[in-house]
């Protein structure tokens, strides 16, 4: 089965959907750039993705990779990343989610010991795009479009044929890491704590007035080192990210309550209605009532452009 995207964490950041089932922890989503969003996130599962039209932009930590048709890419297990479009242009996303016991079975074998353990515990590989003219990096592609096929169809055996693939692909990863990557020591691996830390309060307080001041507080460091942190590891600002994080919970108000607008702006931290109506129409290419109206499935109010007419009907 095909899942569409759909990405809600808990206060700390953390993906809450299941991926697959407890016997069968693999997931396959189709996500589409936009409207789809992908949010700065982590999940203990590993995340392999296809780009099969558009291109798109993947944010893994602080690195940021350019993502073509025919390209991939591959998260590590607990690693923060982000997605969106390039440039706004439409692009179709092919991506599996699995727990590292899909392929090992459990964690007293040679499986886990020699392949998947190593893996998901070395720091210095958090994630890496995957290119077509790199042999190896061709194989998982072509592996990850095969996996992707299996899911679709669901014939008879394709839990037996995907847990194939996913063991090809564990064993090509485990292969190659430590030659694209080298271990974090010291400064970035504190960074990497200090950022998730950071996320945490945003994600749990972004409903109240938060100044850069609080940002920082709730990590125990200056402003000056705040700003550095989040553009070392996330490559943005502490309020850029706050404002982008405020506008992700907004949108998927609008998809899924009857709430007032006004009301859903007021309780993502947007005190002002002009603001919040022009911030949402920057990033989603359109008003909060039209992007309402195309998610829930109804006709969108042509008169509801106004702040006044959207207070007042929505």
């Amino acid at each position: 089965m095909i899942y569409p995207c759909s990405v809600q964490t808990n206060i700390q950041g953390e993906e809450l959907r299941e991926h697959g089932t407890r016997l069968f922890p693999v997931a396959c989503y189709m996500d589409q750039l936009p409207p789809d969003e992908i949010p700065w996130h982590w999940h203990n599962e590993l995340e392999l993705g296809l780009v099969v039209a558009g291109s798109m932009t993947v944010e893994i930590g602080s690195a940021r990779q350019k993502i073509a048709c025919g390209e991939g890419f591959f998260i590590n297990s607990n690693v923060l990343h982000s997605a969106n479009s390039m440039e706004g242009a439409c692009c179709e996303l092919h991506s599996i989610v699995f727990h590292p016991l899909a392929v090992s079975g459990s964690m007293d074998n040679i499986i886990w010991q020699k392949y998947v353990k190593p893996l998901i515990e070395n720091q210095g590989s958090p994630g890496f795009c995957l290119k077509p003219e790199t042999e190896w990096n061709r194989k998982i592609l072509d592996s990850i479009a095969v996996v992707w096929q299996l899911a679709e169809q669901e014939e008879y055996g394709y839990e037996m044929y995907i847990h194939n693939e996913l063991s090809k692909m564990i064993a090509l990863l485990s292969e190659n890491q430590s030659t694209a990557n080298k271990k974090i020591f010291g400064k970035e691996q504190r960074d990497n704590a200090r950022i998730k830390e950071m996320l945490t309060f945003i994600q749990a307080n972004y409903d109240k007035e938060l100044l850069i001041e609080d940002i920082a507080a709730a990590c125990a460091v200056s402003v000056r080192e705040c700003i550095r942190c989040f553009r070392a590891t996330i490559a943005t600002t502490p309020i850029a990210y706050l404002k982008s994080y405020r506008l992700q919970q907004a949108a998927l108000k609008l998809q899924l309550s009857t709430e007032k607008i006004s009301v859903i702006a007021q309780s993502c931290g947007f005190q002002e209605m002009s603001y919040f109506s022009k911030s949402f129409k920057e990033v989603y290419g359109c008003t909060p009532s039209e992007y309402r109206a195309g998610k829930q499935g109804i006709e969108p109010d042509a008169g509801a452009d106004s702040l006044k007419e959207l207070e007042e009907k929505f």
